[in-house]
């Protein structure tokens, strides 16, 4: 069975809603099996297990969120001799244009390596119903090409 690991982090639960959201997506998807971690619960293990990874962060400060920088500061060189090349898609709830999240979270995993396929989801300001289904959309899609083999 395929692994698709979900990494996100929520303060305010905004990025929460959309991580949920996120997850009945790729539920829809019963091939697929799903692992949802908090930023700060999730290592290397993780993505050595995954066939996929989808990461969600607030926009903070124009950046990503400190707890999703966090993983990324205790993964990136344990994970550097792996050389990964695993398919990551985004989703970023965001009270300014969510662009600097996405520009940081982007840069840092082509050193991984990791490969985007997705173009990220942005929620910006209050999470609406339309960014819900645009994450659920996600979620399937992601969740449906892992179970092809798409990647």
């Amino acid at each position: 069975m395929k692994t698709l690991v979900l990494i996100y982090h929520t303060q305010s639960g905004n990025t929460g809603q959309l991580a949920k959201a996120v997850e009945r997506g790729i539920a829809r998807e019963a091939s697929v099996m799903l692992s949802v971690k908090e930023a700060f619960s999730a290592g290397l293990e993780d993505l050595l297990a995954a066939d996929a990874v989808i990461f969600g962060s607030p926009e903070n400060f124009g950046s990503m969120s400190g707890a999703l920088k966090d993983f990324f500061d205790r993964t990136y060189y344990p994970a550097e001799h792996h050389q990964l090349g695993i398919p990551y898609a985004l989703f970023i709830s965001a009270g300014n244009d969510g662009r600097g999240a996405v520009r940081e979270i982007d840069r840092i995993l082509k050193g991984y390596p990791m490969r985007k396929v997705a173009e990220p989801v942005i929620a910006r300001g209050e999470v609406t119903a339309k960014d819900l289904q645009a994450c659920e959309e996600l979620g399937q899609a992601m969740a449906a090409a892992v179970a092809m083999g798409v990647f």
